[in-house]
């Protein structure tokens, strides 16, 4: 997806607050076909948008005795992605939004974020609190670790989105900037800052991140991935 693409379907989306409120008492059935509902003996279960579920309430209340309502966005524009067709390990805690595509064999940890329009090739790791910004590319097996920083390409808008092919590592708490490229089997040393695009098998440190060697057999004994957390 390009940038107007995600901006035009965030634009024209319907915004919606979903709720999820626990009613102990009754209420009349006037309830919006978009309105799902369980009941009970003297007790509802109500789940849909605020602004239907807010009416239903008022139009209630000498009936309801009390009630507990969830709420977890506002005027959201971009639902969550539906987990349960991936073919891989998301951890609880992990934010994934509609439009994103994952490889097989993937491991999301807690806390990780991963925009709209970004891609996710086979056997990545997104470690914990990692963010991934709007229509980065990720290649295959690569380790984006704790706290990193993947810029994000909707505002402002940039025709090229950051790049990361296969076999790459990010450290911890690292930032790459709009439009960056790391180079197959690149690293990125914990804290960095990229601004340039990294060669491939190129080792990176520092802010700006500077090319400090070659990778090596230290390097890849560091960084090597273990296959087996991708097993399901």
């Amino acid at each position: 997806m390009d940038y107007k693409e995600i901006a035009n379907l965030i634009s024209t989306a319907k915004k919606k607050t979903p709720v999820k409120v626990y009613i102990k008492g009754n209420i009349d059935k006037r309830i919006p076909k978009d309105v799902m509902v369980f009941s009970g003996n003297d007790s509802v279960i109500l789940i849909g948008d605020y602004s239907y579920i807010k009416k239903i309430l008022e139009r209630n209340g000498s009936k309801i005795k009390y009630y507990y309502l969830e709420n977890n966005c506002r005027n959201s524009a971009i639902p969550l992605l539906d987990l349960k067709r991936l073919n891989c390990r998301v951890e609880p805690g992990a934010l994934i939004r509609e439009k994103v595509k994952i490889g097989r064999n993937c491991i999301i940890m807690m806390g990780a974020v991963i925009n709209i329009g970004a891609e996710i090739g086979d056997k990545t790791m997104i470690d914990m609190n990692a963010v991934i910004g709007s229509r980065a590319v990720i290649g295959k097996r690569v380790h984006i670790s704790a706290g990193a920083v993947i810029a994000g390409v909707l505002e402002p808008p940039s025709a090229k989105p950051v790049v990361i092919e296969d076999d790459a590592l990010i450290g911890a708490n690292s930032v790459i900037l709009e439009g960056v490229k790391i180079g197959k089997k690149g690293i990125v040393a914990a804290g960095a800052v990229v601004t340039k695009n990294v060669k491939p098998n190129s080792v990176v440190a520092g802010i700006p991140a500077k090319f400090i060697k070659k990778r090596d057999f230290k390097t890849i004994t560091k960084t090597k991935i273990i296959e087996e957390l991708r097993n399901l």
